[in-house]
């Protein structure tokens, strides 16, 4: 069965056809059909469609999508293009800037990241119009686990970067092989706790180097080019008949 559109679906292909999955599919539709859900429909699954399989080095791991107008774009933390930065992808800049002194772009789209091999995946990857979590019992945390137990079963070592205590909660998936940071998420509700000043960045740069893996630039977060997965209209309704 094709979902993602490309090794994803090899390493995922069990999960499929599992009957919560099934559901899983048959509630998001009737929620897009019904509601105005984030991120656009074609966007739901756009980390694992940006990030191949073999290609991630950094799993960074966030709650549920925005749920505002035009600011989901599929990947966790990032906006769609030309959408002004979200609370919380302010903060995680400037501690990027804190920690490693590196000037951020005003875009926060992050293709840039995830062309460096940043899975930015959410705990729940759909959400309704301006009610957080509204989705997180759909189904969405039992897939999430199985993607985070796949790349944990990766023979190279990952970083997991894990924000918040629905991502924290993934922790018991992952095995000590791998390098895991954890701190409050950076909503400003919570960054003040323990977010700001973790140095997220420059530690998976130093677990990457060690492990001979290319550090990311995190300053790159726009990319030289936009993903195909992102030529969706920021602004667009999201609703589906």
């Amino acid at each position: 069965m094709t979902v993602i559109g490309n090794k994803w679906d090899e390493i995922l292909g069990s999960e499929y056809v599992r009957p919560y999955f099934e559901t899983l599919m048959e509630k998001v539709k009737s929620e897009y059909e019904t509601h105005t859900v984030f991120p656009p429909y074609d966007l739901m699954f756009a980390a694992l469609k940006t990030v191949d399989y073999d290609d991630v080095k950094v799993v960074i791991l966030g709650q549920d999508p925005y749920h505002g107008d035009g600011q989901a774009n599929g990947m966790a933390f990032a906006v769609g293009d030309g959408i002004e930065l979200p609370p919380s992808l302010k903060n995680i800049y400037a501690e990027i800037e804190s920690d490693i002194g590196a000037k951020m772009p005003q875009s926060g789209t992050l293709i840039g990241w995830a062309k460096q091999g940043v899975l930015l995946l959410n705990t729940v990857l759909t959400v309704r119009r301006g009610v957080p979590q509204s989705h997180s019992e759909l189904g969405w945390k039992t897939f999430t686990d199985a993607v985070i137990a796949a790349v944990n079963r990766r023979e190279k070592p990952v970083a997991f970067v894990l924000w918040g205590a629905n991502a924290i909660s993934k922790r018991p998936l992952i095995d000590e092989r791998h390098f895991v940071v954890t701190s409050p998420h950076p909503s400003p509700l919570s960054a003040y706790r323990g977010f700001f000043g973790s140095k997220p960045f420059s530690r998976v740069n130093d677990f990457l180097s060690r492990n001979g893996l290319k550090p990311i630039d995190w300053a790159n977060a726009e990319g030289r080019e936009r993903a195909k997965y992102y030529d969706y209209p920021p602004t667009a309704s999201i609703r589906r008949a």
